[in-house]
């Protein structure tokens, strides 16, 4: 009979290996897709908008997103604002084998190594939200996890505080964080300046059609993220279908 002792052992060699995994690339996934990557999200409510989904079942909906083809799944896991959770994070991982985005308002290393810990692949860090040290602190310690990041932009001087750190990846949000409305041209008057420096690009927020896509493709992004069309669809297959268009190269 297992003594308690064999029981704690046990649990924490999974801790140490959940530590340990190697997260999946997700900068390998968009440049190795033909398609604009669609990132799809798990998100219960926000600030702006109150409750969309509240009762979606994470472990479900993230299975439908890969089968449909989602490149990665973002998990909100802001409690207070978008009652989300690392809970939903980790089951979400437990559920699919495609990267996972850990999004959150992370503000130190502590956020980070829980994002690893509970099964991220990926880390937002928000450049409206750190100084150029905290970024680059922030950025440089979740690249030496294999954690890829998401830089957030929202303006033309975000990019360039962006670009001193040279990030692979640069999300452009849609949504003004004052005001909480989208606009996507937002993202078409800053993609030359990201895509010239060589990061791939992900338009955020707003999207909600084909339209928007095939608007949006013409300033070459490699990637969107979709929450709030895709957890009030009441035909996902229709809803994330309606969006996948060939990548403009």
């Amino acid at each position: 009979m297992r003594n308690i002792l064999d029981e704690i052992i046990e649990y924490k060699k999974s801790i140490v290996e959940a530590f340990k995994r190697k997260p999946i690339s997700f900068v390998e996934k968009v440049k190795n897709n033909p398609y604009v990557s669609i990132i799809s999200e798990v998100k219960r409510a926000s600030p702006s908008k109150g409750d969309l989904n509240i009762n979606l079942d994470p472990r479900t909906l993230s299975s439908e997103y890969e089968r449909l083809g989602a490149t990665a799944v973002s998990v909100l896991t802001d409690s207070k604002y978008f009652k989300g959770s690392f809970e939903d994070l980790r089951m979400v991982r437990e559920s699919v084998n495609i990267p996972v985005l850990c999004k959150d308002f992370v503000i130190d290393k502590v956020q980070i190594d829980y994002a690893k810990l509970t099964g991220a692949d990926i880390i937002l860090l928000i450049v409206a939200a750190l100084s150029d040290e905290s970024l680059k602190e922030l950025y440089d310690y979740a690249r030496s996890l294999d954690l890829d990041v998401i830089v957030e932009v929202h303006n033309e001087e975000e990019v360039k505080r962006a670009l001193k750190i040279s990030p692979r990846i640069i999300g452009v949000n849609n949504r003004d964080l004052k005001t909480f409305k989208t606009d996507i041209s937002i993202t078409l008057k800053l993609a030359q300046m990201i895509k010239e420096s060589g990061a791939i690009l992900i338009s955020e927020s707003g999207i909600t059609s084909k339209e928007d896509i095939e608007t949006l493709s013409k300033a070459k992004i490699d990637a969107v993220l979709v929450g709030e069309g895709f957890v009030k669809s009441n035909n996902l297959d229709e809803s994330f279908n309606g969006l996948r268009i060939e990548k403009n190269v």
